[in-house]
Order: C-alpha cells, then sequence, then structure tokens
C-alpha cells in the first residue's frame, strides 16, 4: 500500500508542476523489460548450458546433423590436414548431433575462455585424459554414458556412425550433483553496427593441407553460404549452413606430443596471444586483430582504427588457420 500510495504522490506532483510550467505532455513511464538476449547470438532468447560438441568434418561425415542449430561453430585443424568441428550450443538443442568424434588437444585451450561447458566427445587417447580431467570442463563423453545417449546409425559406417541425443545427455549430466555445467554471464562478442575498413567481398577461401572452406555473399538472404570441399556444405536436414558472422582467425599451428592411432601427429592450434584475423559480415570483410592473454580470458576483437570490432548478431563461424585467406572482391 505505501508503494501505491508513493505511486499516486509522485504522479500528482508531476501533474502540478507541469501544469505550473506550460506542459501538458505527461512523461512515458516504461514498465517494460529490456528482452533478454543470448549472449553467443546477440539475438532474443534464453541462455542454456554451455555444450560443446567435437563433430566430424571429413567428407564421409557429411552431412552432418544438427550443426545448423549451433550458435558457434569452430573449424579446427587435426591429423593430415583435416579438419573438425567443436559446435557450440546455448540457445537451441537439436533432437540429435553427429557424427561424434574425439577430442584433440587444441580444445582444452579453446574452450577454458567459455567457463565451465559441457564438453561431449566420442573419447580420447590415453595420454591425453589427465589433461582433460584437470581442464575447467565437464567430462560428457561416450565413455562415460551409455548407448541410449551416444547411439549408432545404422545408415552410416563407422568411425562416422556415432550420433548424440544432447537433451538426454543433459538431463543425465544435471542429475548427478557432483556435475555443474555453466551458462553464459556475459556477451561472448560485441555485437552492434559494423566496425570501420570495409572491403566489398564476394568469396572468401580458407585452406588446409586436406580441407577447404568457401564462404560466399548470398545478397538476397543476407548471409555468408559455407561450402566445404567445392560443394555446399549442407546439413542433413537439408539446410545449406551459413554464418551471419564469419571471422578467419589466424593462429599459429604446430605438432603436439600427442598422435591418432595410425601414427599422425595431432596439432595444435594456439588460441592465446594475439594475432591478425579477417571478419566477414554484411557482404564486406574486414583486416581485424585478436587478443587474449590467459586461457580464461574471452577472445577480444578490435578493427584496424583499435575499436571493438563488433559482430553481427547471429550464427557465427570461426576458422583456425595459420594462412590467410583468398578474398575476392564483388
Amino acid at each position: 500500500m505505501k508503494l501505491v500510495r508513493s505511486l499516486i504522490l509522485f504522479i500528482s506532483l508531476t501533474v502540478i508542476i507541469l501544469s505550473l510550467t506550460g506542459t501538458t505532455d505527461l512523461p512515458k513511464l516504461s514498465l517494460a523489460r529490456e528482452e533478454a538476449k543470448n549472449f553467443f547470438t546477440g539475438l532474443a532468447g534464453e541462455n542454456k548450458q554451455i555444450l560443446v560438441v567435437k563433430i566430424d568434418d571429413t567428407n564421409a561425415a557429411h552431412p552432418q546433423i544438427g550443426v545448423e542449430d549451433a550458435d558457434l561453430v569452430y573449424v579446427e585443424q587435426v591429423e593430415g590436414g583435416l579438419t573438425r568441428l567443436a559446435a557450440i550450443y546455448t540457445s537451441k538443442l537439436p533432437p540429435l548431433i553427429g557424427p561424434i568424434r574425439s577430442a584433440r588437444i587444441s580444445d582444452i585451450e579453446l574452450l577454458a575462455q567459455f567457463g565451465r561447458v559441457g564438453f561431449a566427445y566420442s573419447g580420447a587417447q590415453s595420454k591425453m585424459r589427465p589433461v582433460i580431467a584437470e581442464a575447467n570442463l565437464e567430462n560428457l563423453s561416450a565413455e562415460r554414458n551409455p548407448p541410449s545417449i551416444y547411439g549408432k546409425d545404422p545408415n552410416r559406417i563407422g568411425p562416422v556412425d556415432m550420433i548424440l541425443k544432447p537433451e538426454l545427455l543433459l538431463e543425465r549430466a544435471n542429475a548427478n550433483p557432483k556435475i555443474r555445467i555453466e551458462t553464459a554471464t556475459a556477451s561472448v562478442f560485441a555485437f552492434g553496427d559494423a566496425p570501420k575498413g570495409e572491403t566489398n567481398t564476394a568469396i572468401a577461401k580458407i585452406k588446409w593441407p586436406s580441407a577447404k572452406y568457401e564462404l560466399r555473399w548470398d545478397s538476397a538472404n543476407e548471409k555468408w553460404l559455407i561450402y566445404f570441399n567445392e560443394k555446399p556444405n549442407m546439413a542433413a536436414n537439408g539446410e545449406h549452413l551459413y554464418a551471419d558472422t564469419a571471422i578467419i582467425q589466424i593462429v599459429s599451428i604446430t605438432p603436439s606430443i600427442y598422435g591418432d592411432k595410425f601414427g599422425e601427429i595431432t596439432p595444435f592450434s594456439k588460441t592465446t596471444g594475439n594475432g591478425k584475423a579477417v571478419m566477414l559480415r554484411d557482404g564486406f570483410s574486414y583486416q581485424i586483430s585478436w587478443q587474449r592473454n590467459l586461457e580464461t580470458d574471452v577472445t577480444t576483437w578490435k578493427s584496424e582504427d583499435g575499436d571493438v570490432a563488433n559482430f553481427k548478431p547471429g550464427r557465427t563461424w570461426i576458422f583456425l588457420t595459420d594462412k590467410a585467406p583468398v578474398l575476392t572482391p564483388r
């Protein structure tokens, strides 16, 4: 009652003051709350627990399942010059994700910036397991979960046949009081108007020793369509995968002490420190820089003039490579 009386008194005094000053328009009292936004996409929506899923990216793994619902996708180099995805889900979970593959040493440093995430993957070599155990993440691998969660697709041939049911995975994890998966508490990227220094760009080509990606600007739908090994990168549901913002992050890629069962050395992509990058958004490319001093720091992105390089709200793909992309102007 006291609050109501105070509000009535405030409005009455406001009316009196406005009438004495000759102003008749009352100020508009906004009672509407600002719409909540997802911290990974900048779009309206809630922030759910952060789930990171390792997905195979060989030709045999395509079309991939559930990648179209990821808020952020990292493309990283693995053995033999191939690529593998780390897909991050915080706003929406698809019913299925796959094909699921194993963790790599680059994931540990890369994911540390996002807090205590749930990390879903098929397995890891024995030498790497102590590193995963010490990392600030929750191990939600197939080694710790039943086939009812990590199943096999009878229409696919191993090793690209493991499919994850993410909702069941998180349901089982959250039922365990010892498991703690965080949600994002602040924006991962700065969202807003595009930075300065744009260059009209139609195509960006990114190349690793045994994999190629292209991003082609689709002016009709205002998005960057993704091509993999010179073919449209189609999801299993028929959607042509795209990015609203794409980053080609130039990093150091060096041999690690780890390797696969075939004797190939596992490369390590270093995502701390600083370096150059190319941002693609709105049909333009931008020469920008990145910096991340500590593993627990979120990567910051700046334009050539030193201002924050804003991302376009929506889906983001980040390509970790040690070579600059080839850009074709519009």
